[in-house]
């Protein structure tokens, strides 16, 4: 573990707690630990980690400004359920960015477990898109996700990011429930 993980963990730990509160500011702090585990990642060997920060930091620059002032008339968005329709072409399009990304991993670089990395990160890209318009299964996704990853990066001895991972499960836990709370809220207020 090094100290520039456990600064990561950390501020990835506060972005996520925010996020599941639905805090505005989880956005520019989450840009902040995208940074610092792009590098932890490189590290790592573990490269479409390393390019998903790079898009993390892109959609997360788009969730700030959707949660702002993107929504319906430029007043914010509301959590919403995610669409039958919606969902199976987001589960095609992760799959087979993730195989392409894999493919190309595996034959052009000397990245660690290429299939299962590019698939977690194709996924995650799906489930972070999901969160930045506030949709209620991004949450349900993380969760599938999170799983994987605790047990990926324990393996690559990353276990303080395997342990925020476990967190993570937590949070996503929470975050389901608040934002489903928060859907119900707004739907009687309605």
């Amino acid at each position: 573990m090094s100290p520039l993980e456990f600064v990561a963990v950390a501020i990835t730990l506060a972005a996520v707690y925010l996020t599941t509160r639905q805090v505005v500011w989880c956005w520019p702090l989450g840009m902040i630990s995208v940074a610092l585990y792009a590098v932890v990642f490189y590290d790592a060997q573990l490269y479409a980690e390393v390019g998903l920060q790079a898009v993390y930091f892109v959609l997360s620059a788009y969730g700030w400004w959707a949660w702002v002032g993107g929504g319906a008339e430029e007043s914010g968005l509301s959590v919403r359920p995610l669409g039958i329709g919606h969902a199976a072409w987001l589960i095609v399009a992760g799959a087979v960015g993730g195989a392409l990304l894999g493919f190309g991993l595996a034959r052009l670089t000397t990245a660690s477990l290429p299939f299962l990395d590019s698939q977690l990160a194709a996924f995650s890209i799906v489930a972070q898109w999901l969160q930045a318009r506030k949709l209620l299964q991004a949450w349900l996704l993380w969760i599938a996700l999170d799983v994987v990853y605790v047990g990926m990066f324990a393996y690559k001895g990353l276990y303080l990011t395997s342990a925020l991972y476990a967190v993570f499960l937590y949070l996503a836990a929470l975050g389901y429930r608040s934002w489903s709370d928060s859907m119900r809220a707004e739907a009687a207020g309605s």
